[in-house]
């Protein structure tokens, strides 16, 4: 298993899919660092010699932010927009979607299960 980044990445795969287990890296910008630094994008992981990993991370490191650095800057921006106080901000505060889907039906993933109300008794 290669090693890259503090990510376990299965020899089995294709190099192409193996680097978007990394979090912040997806097909495309696996393609295009398989691209950049000159390997075969039909390459398996188990296949790639340690100069060749040694150049994706060196590639990774450099260009992108991955990873524990990626998720850091995700946080401050959720907390700005929060701080703020702006509408996206305020929707994430609560729980609730903040990109304008419907919120009477569906949205079952932000709100969390029903909390059932009890009729009035009589």
């Amino acid at each position: 298993m290669a090693r890259i980044l503090g990510i376990e990445i299965p020899n089995n795969k294709r190099a192409e899919f193996g680097l978007t287990h990394i979090f912040g890296i997806g097909n495309t910008r696996a393609v295009k660092i398989l691209e950049a630094t000159g390997i075969e994008i039909g390459t398996k992981v188990g296949d790639l010699t340690d100069e060749e990993i040694g150049k994706i991370r060196a590639y990774v490191e450099a260009n992108f932010p991955v990873e524990g650095t990626l998720r850091s800057l995700l946080g401050i921006n959720l907390k700005r927009l929060q701080d703020i106080a702006c509408y996206r901000g305020l929707r994430h505060r609560r729980g609730l979607p903040a990109r304008g889907q419907r919120t009477r039906t569906n949205a079952r993933t932000r709100k969390g299960p029903r909390k059932t109300v009890a009729n009035k008794k009589k």
